[in-house]
């Protein structure tokens, strides 16, 4: 041996140390069970029990079941534990370095292949393979598919920039480096009104038809599909149903034409899309508010011979609740639409829509009640008109025009020819005249036809009221006015209406709703006169209403007396009656309160013994169930201290046998080593010492004896004289 040098003694055996050796430590044996591997380092340069030369650092496996004692130049690293593969997982494994695998395939560094169970039911990874992952097998059904990316060849080198179908019933492990560009898909299924539209990719023969890298079709239902690999699918189509009052914008992507389809199921084709129709924010409102339809399908105000002041105050234009109706809708938010849908709106009755069409350059005017259905090319012309009192431009939108009769309210400021300034609330009922077809687009001529309308009456208004003094205009207000809006005829008699040429506007009537002075004076000045003529009429009225209530007064005493008189006869009568109910009714409740006493009586202790017996059997279920669950639970936990007596004891007759088969062989290797010629002989060793002992002390007999055993000396001394004779009788015989 040479200094620093370390080597291993390994039992059974006793060692002395030499002075010039020093125990390092001592080394117990590995138990390898099946299923593990120990892993082993070289701490130095050495050749290992299978005469396997072993460099510094390096790593091998030992797999043989059964114990293994490490050398000198051996450090167990760790125990490996193998992996069981199942017929749906394998073992993605990769390569550290170049070598070569248990089943003998060389392989480079960096190389990546799959361990499945047709290789082997276990396998323990060897020291220069990595454990990338645990694969689960994929499985495919009979109505299912997938497409594999970058697929692996027969000789496992990945195809990339491929793509691979496998279509089900199938189960297959990804090889390394695969991946599933969509996961696994469901066979498309297209019904009768269904349609899928397909790309080509690249260039592939279909069947007699040549695809082409960008060609486009479609593939109507019912049919089952499974896309080739070549194609992409772009959209699966649904058949939209429209009723005789839909329909949808259709654009031809070819092209770029647009149209629409109503009433007609239809199935876009592979060139057509569903197109957007897009629609001024302020028409989009009108069109789609949550409250439009109740207020255009609202009937208009009518104020026909209407004269109470305060009636018309509170009264408003089918115009103006449209405004307060939208601005309400407006403030609750904007309402989406599906833009693709043909824009449809119900013009209500008595009222009418223009639409424009921007690509003929023309205009149509609809009369209601009709359900407008939009083109592609058209769009509603929005009315702003003026509203308020007095009139404010703008103020109303709306997509409709009124034809009437309906009325509206200005406030009109006028001065008399002594300087009087008036404030005359006024209200003009109007209609439309229509009577040809010419004048259909006139009626939407005058944008805004209200306020042109008050505008035209107040200037007349004014015109006439500044040649009139203030006692005649207060007088004949009423007739001054009409006479400024309709004129005089021929005869000198107000005319019964008033016409707007340019867009045929019908006034019928005016009503004066209010006159008050501007100036304060002038103000204060009519209210005394009024409040005098009321005065005279309050007092004229209280005297005759005095009168008639005293008169009223008289008859009402006289009455008075003889209802008290009829009363107290009738009172007499009813307290007899009552004497008489009160005396049956004493009667009744006395035997009543003693029936319905018995009664409840019996009906508590039928229902007490109905609720001790539910008692009783809800308390059995309950105990039988309490009884059924510890009885189970007490089976249980019988069954698993069993199961791991039994698994305890396979465990410790294994171990035993195991130790009684190491023992077997040590003590077999023990007696091979000795040999059965030495056995013998350290056997024979101790007799023979004792009889030479004796030999040389020159005794012939020798009894040993503890003292405490009797022993018959006449006998023994009998044995020990006849012996000598016998002897004495030899030994001349021997010299």
């Amino acid at each position: 041996r040479s200094a620093g040098e370390e080597w291993l003694f390994e039992g059974p055996g006793v060692y002395i140390p030499h002075k010039g050796v020093e125990i390092c430590k001592s080394v117990d044996a590995q138990v390898i069970r099946l299923g593990e591997a120990l892993r082993l380092e070289a701490k130095k340069e050495f050749t290992d029990r299978m005469n396997i030369a072993r460099v510094t650092g390096e790593n091998w496996l030992i797999k043989k079941v059964g114990s293994y004692l490490p050398g000198a130049y051996e450090e167990v690293v760790k125990k490996e534990k193998a992996y069981v593969l199942t017929d749906k997982t394998a073992l993605h494994l990769k390569a550290t370095r170049s070598f070569k695998d248990d089943f003998g395939v060389e392989r480079k560094n960096g190389e990546e292949w799959l361990i499945t169970n047709k290789e082997t039911e276990s396998y323990i990874p060897n020291v220069y393979e990595h454990v990338v992952s645990k694969v689960n097998i994929t499985t495919l059904t009979n109505r299912q598919y997938c497409v594999i990316l970058d697929p692996v060849d027969n000789n496992g080198k990945p195809q990339l920039g491929k793509k691979k179908m496998v279509q089900g019933e199938d189960s297959f492990f990804l090889q390394p480096h695969e991946r599933l560009e969509n996961g696994i898909e469901d066979i498309i299924v297209l019904e009768s009104n269904q349609g899928i539209v397909l790309r080509a990719n690249e260039e592939f023969q279909e069947g007699k038809d040549a695809r082409k890298p960008g060609d486009l079709w479609m593939i109507r239902g019912p049919a089952e599909i499974i896309p080739p690999i070549e194609v992409s699918v772009l959209d699966i189509r649904q058949a939209i149903c429209l009723d005789k009052h839909e329909g949808i914008y259709v654009r031809d992507t070819r092209l770029g034409n647009i149209r629409s389809v109503i009433g007609e199921t239809y199935l876009l084709t592979e060139h057509e899309e569903l197109w957007e129709k897009d629609l001024p924010p302020n028409v989009e409102n009108l069109l789609f508010s949550s409250s439009a339809a109740e207020s255009i399908s609202a009937p208009p105000l009518q104020s026909f011979g209407l004269r109470n002041a305060n009636i018309q105050k509170r009264a408003k234009t089918s115009y103006e609740a449209f405004s307060d109706q939208q601005m309400n809708s407006t403030q609750q938010g904007p309402v989406s639409r599906d833009r693709t849908k043909v824009v449809t709106f119900r013009v209500p009755h008595n009222s009418a829509v223009q639409i424009y069409d921007f690509k003929d350059k023309s205009a149509r005017v609809v009369f209601g009640p009709e359900l407008v259905m939009l083109g592609p090319d058209e769009h509603f012309t929005l009315l702003s008109l003026s509203g308020g009192k007095p009139k404010r431009p703008n103020v109303i939108k709306s997509l409709i025009l009124m034809l009437g009769p309906d009325f509206c309210t200005d406030i009109v400021t006028v001065e008399t020819a002594d300087h009087a300034r008036l404030s005359l609330q006024l209200s003009y009922n109007w209609r439309f005249k229509i009577e040809h077809r010419e004048d259909d687009k006139k009626i939407f001529s005058v944008p805004d036809f209200v306020g042109d309308a008050c505008k035209a009456i107040a200037s007349r208004v004014r015109g006439l009221v500044a040649s009139v003094q203030f006692d005649d205009f207060h007088k004949n207000s009423a007739r001054i006015i009409r006479s400024s809006v309709f004129g005089l005829d021929d005869s000198g008699k107000v005319r019964d209406h008033f016409m707007f040429k340019q867009n045929n506007l019908l006034i019928t009537n005016i009503d004066i709703q209010s006159v008050e002075p501007v100036d304060q004076r002038t103000r204060e000045a009519l209210q005394k006169s009024v409040q005098l003529a009321i005065e005279i009429t309050t007092k004229s009225q209280e005297a005759t209403a005095r009168h008639e209530a005293e008169r009223l007064e008289q008859e009402a005493k006289g009455r008075l007396e003889r209802q008290m008189i009829d009363d107290e006869s009738s009172a007499e009568q009813s307290r007899i009656r009552l004497l008489e109910l009160k005396a049956s009714s004493a009667a009744v409740e006395s035997t009543g309160q003693a029936k319905a006493e018995a009664q409840s009586a019996s009906e508590r202790s039928k229902i007490e013994g109905e609720a001790a017996v539910e008692q009783a059997h809800l308390k059995s279920e309950a105990k039988k169930i309490e009884s059924e669950s510890e009885l189970q639970r007490v089976i249980a936990a019988r069954k698993e201290e069993i199961d791991y007596i039994s698994r305890k004891n396979d465990l410790e007759i294994t171990r035993e046998q195991s130790l009684a088969d190491i023992e077997t062989d040590s003590y077999d290797q023990m007696l091979k080593a000795i040999g059965t010629d030495t056995l013998t002989a350290i056997a024979m060793a101790g007799p023979e010492l004792e009889v030479r002992l004796l030999q040389s002390l020159g005794l012939k007999s020798t009894l040993i004896t503890d003292g405490n055993t009797p022993l018959n000396l006449f006998n023994t001394a009998h044995g020990l004289i006849g012996r000598a004779l016998g002897a004495k009788t030899t030994l001349p015989e021997e010299d």
